[in-house]
């Protein structure tokens, strides 16, 4: 064993855990030439992997050290956050010097170090980098050039040597490939010049970058759906025939793709309801270059003048697609459902269906409503749509009952036609409550079935809020005059319905409605059942959506191998369920923010003409430096605590309580807001409270 195994095993043991190299050197009793040579010993071995060496340079294993894993989240003011990979573990402040050169997005070894408030940390070891590339604006310089990224979080610009900058012209938006990260910072090539800076779409077009989403489909890829695409429906070998069924699907008029329809029958005891979801594993092998794509997207993502499908559109809008008056193939859940609103019965097979109609909501609302045009355009949906709707309230009194929590949580409609925005007020249909129950139950339904076989599966899950968080609002609820006794440790989805129902009619509905969601946890994938809080269902899945959600394409799968080889089914994909659980938790978070963000930017451009205008509006943030406002189309916007009227304010963050001594505003406290401007760097709207001017 030679002197650097020796002193590494001396570490490993726990004779010098932890130790300085001065502190070993003496207790070897080594001379000022041997002391030198024992630091740079322990300093290889540190690049190695082997040891990690803290800011007091004391040296040590990863367990000695007890060093947890997780992702650095920066700040623009050079600090950042550890956000450890074991969630039952607090987030730990990191201060520049802490940092050691980790970055916005990167993967660590970190340590809590208390500090202050017993919550700072220490970066030990970067092991990966967040960014590859990333977004900015280019400013050329003498000597290069510089990339200012647009993630506010990343703190460093990016140096671009001469050479490298791909005939990026002076204040572009661009995409810089980062080669090395030592010395100074970051520093990279040009790999796109994405336009001008403040060009809506060159805007629009970085966000899609900067979330490194998928625009264009590899050709093989491309070749593959085309061939898929082109196979005829013939064979229906094994496949309920439903051809001749009264079955219709029901979405939005600007609906890109649809793959999920529904058929029902009034019975003697209750309902028969059929879902019947395209059957898109007919068309994506397991393997395949399809398949390996769809993986890797995750989801379709949607703007207002695009969307990036999960799947090209040769299968996205067409063979997959259940388009009316066309032989589709599915996968359909059968649902006997009693007058209580139970399910007594339920199967999931392949069959093959021809979708008579395809509705919207706004067609279907019309017919319930007894739209006489409506009507007569649609005679055989009368009774269809009649029965459909009450056992829709047959599914939300039960539901209801079980405890589901009724969020009245509003969604912005942003269209773009034309080269036109528009953002309608927000509306909500019994169309709309219809397909949602329908389409929950059978995600109930499917996922109950699998449990109940046995199988490996992705369940959609969503925890309970953490006592914590279920602390804070009940803390909060006291506060603010509400009755609430509900256990934090083991809060239920009935004691949160409980509480609704409880201040139905009450001026405050809508700010606790607002602030119970901000107490929940986030729904996720998981190869466990551990149920879904917000349904109040022990048992759910994502099946109706295969043609844009990997999730419900893999358990298509599953289903399919489990009813011709049950153990092959149960063999091949416990790890697969595992892995795919991550990675589609992981896309769908992507895509949701991206949406956010483009969406965010729509709102801008909606609203720069509208400066000066005056709308009604509800407080929907409180924060230290100024509210939020929402309008009644959704759009929302930030009114600056220096705009406030003239006052001396305390931020109460438990209470969402911005305190005056003459003024106090909480959240869901209907204000009248001016537009003052927007912030395209931002995506932000300014508000003026009217009341401020009046004053």
């Amino acid at each position: 064993m030679n002197a650097k195994q020796s002193i590494l095993e001396k570490i490993k043991d726990g004779t010098f855990a932890l130790k300085t190299d001065e502190e070993i050197a003496r207790k070897l009793r080594l001379g000022k030439r041997e002391a030198l040579g024992l630091r740079d010993m322990l300093h290889a071995l540190c690049r190695e992997g082997e040891l990690l060496c803290d800011s007091r340079f004391r040296f040590g294993t990863a367990e000695q050290f007890k060093v947890q894993r997780g992702k650095i989240s920066g700040n623009e003011r050079g600090f950042g956050f550890f956000m450890p990979e074991d969630k039952t573990k607090e987030d730990l402040f990191i201060p520049h010097r802490a940092l050691k050169g980790a970055l916005h997005g990167d993967t660590v070894l970190a340590i809590c170090v208390n500090g202050r408030m017993g919550d700072e940390g220490e970066v030990l070891a970067i092991l990966s980098r967040g960014y590859k590339e990333i977004v900015g604006t280019y400013y050329r310089e003498k000597n290069g050039g510089r990339l200012v990224p647009d993630e506010r979080k990343f703190s460093e610009e990016v140096f671009i040597p001469a050479g490298k900058q791909n005939k990026c012209f002076d204040g572009a938006k661009a995409v810089a490939r980062i080669n090395t990260y030592g010395g100074r910072g970051p520093s990279g090539e040009i790999v796109e010049v994405l336009g001008s800076k403040g060009d809506f779409m060159t805007e629009e077009l970085s966000l899609i970058r900067a979330h490194a989403l998928h625009e264009e489909f590899p050709q093989d890829v491309l070749d593959e759906a085309e061939r898929a695409a082109a196979m005829p429906i013939e064979d229906i070998t094994g496949r309920v025939d439903l051809r001749d069924e009264l079955i219709i699907t029901v979405d939005g008029e600007d609906t890109r793709d649809i793959d999920d329809a529904i058929s029902i029958h009034k019975t003697e005891t209750g309902y028969e309801l059929g879902v019947h979801i395209a059957d898109v594993t007919h068309y994506v092998r397991p393997g395949s270059a399809l398949d390996r794509e769809a993986y890797a997207r995750g989801t379709s993502t949607y703007f207002p003048d695009r969307v990036l499908p999960m799947l090209p559109k040769a299968l996205s809008n067409g063979s997959c697609s259940l388009n009316e008056g066309v032989d589709r193939y599915a996968l359909s859940c059968f649902m006997t459902v009693n007058e209580k609103g139970s399910v007594v019965k339920r199967d999931v097979r392949p069959s093959i269906i021809r979708s008579r109609h395809r509705m919207t909501y706004t067609a279907v609302t019309a017919i319930y409503s007894g739209d006489r045009k409506a009507r007569e355009a649609y005679p055989d949906l009368v009774d269809f749509v009649e029965t459909a709707v009450k056992l829709t309230r047959i599914l939300q009194r039960a539901r209801e009952s079980r405890g589901a929590i009724s969020l009245d949580i509003k969604e912005a409609k942003i269209l773009y036609e034309d080269g036109k925005i528009s953002i309608p007020d927000y509306e909500r249909t019994i169309s709309h409550e219809m397909i949602e129950q329908f389409m929950v139950l059978a995600n109930e339904s499917v996922a109950t079935i699998m449990t109940e076989r046995g199988l490996p599966f992705i369940y959609r899950v969503h925890d309970r809020p953490s006592p914590d968080k279920a602390k804070d609002f009940r803390q909060f609820l006291n506060e603010a005059g509400v009755k609430a006794d509900f256990d934090p440790e083991a809060i239920a989805p009935q004691d949160y319905r409980k509480l609704l129902l409880s201040i139905e009619d009450s001026p405050i509905y809508s700010l606790v409605n607002r602030v119970m969601l901000r107490s929940m946890m986030k729904a996720v994938y998981s190869p466990e059942n551990k149920g879904h809080f917000g349904l109040a269902s022990e048992c759910y899945c994502h099946f109706t959506s295969p043609i844009r959600r990997y999730p419900d394409l893999a358990i298509h799968r599953i289903i399919k191998q489990s009813l011709v080889d049950f153990e092959r089914a149960k063999s091949k994909y416990t790890q697969f369920v595992k892995d795919a659980s991550v990675q589609s938790s992981e896309c769908e978070r992507n895509s949701a923010e991206a949406e956010r963000d483009v969406d965010a930017l729509y709102i801008v451009a909606y609203m720069q003409d509208k400066i000066g205008e005056e709308y009604e509006a509800s407080i929907s943030g409180v924060t230290s430096f100024g509210l939020f406002a929402e309008l009644k189309n959704t759009v929302e916007g930030i009114i600056p605590l220096e705009t406030l009227p003239d006052d001396s304010y305390d931020f109460i963050e438990e209470r969402f309580l911005l305190r005056g001594t003459r003024t106090s505003y909480r959240l869901g406290d209907s204000v009248r807001v001016r537009v003052a401007a927007v912030d395209w760097g931002a995506r932000r709207v300014h508000f003026t409270l009217v009341e401020q001017e009046q004053a």
